[in-house]
């Protein structure tokens, strides 16, 4: 129960942080997506240096 109200809770600070600041969140969103493309690329390097 404490779960679903959370989950629900995150979901609503998300819908608000997006609506009454899109520029910032949309900061936010793109800081995300560089920090997992640079995560996936280490790790690519690492196999690729590791079956090298």
């Amino acid at each position: 129960m404490v779960k679903k109200v959370l989950t629900w809770l995150g979901i609503a600070f998300l819908i608000f942080f997006i609506a009454f600041n899109p520029n910032s969140a949309a900061d936010v969103f793109a800081s995300l997506g560089g920090t997992i493309a640079d995560i996936a690329r280490g790790f690519g390097q690492f196999f690729t240096n590791l079956v090298a």
